[in-house]
């Protein structure tokens, strides 16, 4: 087994942040295809397709695809299915940012935050599960978060559930796809720099602050992630490790 070279690999939110550094990374490890699911960025999108495509993965295209819902996931399995011969990673990454506490939060904020960083999971793995069957050796990476881990956070109420939802997720689809050799885990950052945490990164005193908050002192960057994801995906390196967690938060939860 060559590891993760030859793979086709789909990657949710796969045109910025974190999916974008792991679509990167797959293409490095000699995946020959990458599918970039993303919602709005169209240009970012195919700015990674070229980039994909420079690095080796010649095969590797965008799809637009809300993951919350299902018809336009289903689409998009079928047009991978059409391009690839099979699927060997599903990188759950897309997801959407909440902050606030129960009393500020809205029922229509709520369940967007789910559907799109719960069930857009659910959707995505539903619709590419035979195509991950097709292939020798298949494997799920869900992006989740601290903030699904401990509850001390500056994420809102509905992201953390959102989140570890997810972690459960990943655990229950872990036993239930062993038998047929599909390997589940999931990915839990700390804050990373991305569009998504400028925010709190804007300035220099709010980096100072971001780095106190970790016993490392570093901010991490969405390539961090990124060798966590492509670890976990590996049919060599991790080919004993189904339903885990794997923290990448320099330090703060342990």
């Amino acid at each position: 087994m060559e590891g993760l070279r030859g793979s086709y690999v789909v990657v949710t939110g796969g045109s910025r942040g974190i999916g974008r550094a792991a679509a990167l990374a797959f293409a490095r490890e000699g995946a020959a295809g990458v599918a970039v699911l993303y919602r709005q960025d169209r240009s970012a999108a195919e700015e990674t397709v070229a980039e994909l495509r420079s690095l080796g993965a010649g095969e590797s295209f965008c799809v637009r695809a809300d993951v919350s819902r299902w018809e336009e996931v289903e689409a998009a399995a079928r047009l991978v299915g059409g391009r690839f011969p099979h699927v060997n990673v599903l990188v759950n990454n897309a997801g959407v940012l909440q902050v606030g506490g129960v009393e500020e939060t809205s029922l229509d904020e709520w369940r967007r935050t789910i559907d799109v960083n719960l069930t857009g999971a659910f959707l995505a793995v539903k619709a590419f599960l035979p195509l991950l069957r097709r292939a020798p050796w298949a494997a799920v990476v869900n992006v989740s978060s601290i903030a699904g881990q401990t509850g001390n956070v500056v994420a809102g109420i509905a992201y953390a559930a959102s989140k570890a939802g997810l972690i459960g997720f990943t655990k229950r689809l872990a036993v239930e796809l062993a038998g047929e050799g599909i390997r589940v885990n999931a990915v839990a950052p700390t804050f990373v720099e991305t569009d998504m945490t400028a925010r709190w990164l804007s300035t220099p005193e709010g980096r100072e602050r971001v780095r106190g908050l970790h016993p490392l002192g570093i901010i991490l960057k969405p390539e961090d992630v990124a060798e966590a994801i492509l670890f976990l995906a590996d049919p060599r390196r991790a080919r004993g490790i189904t339903g885990h967690v794997l923290s990448v938060n320099a330090g703060r939860y342990t």
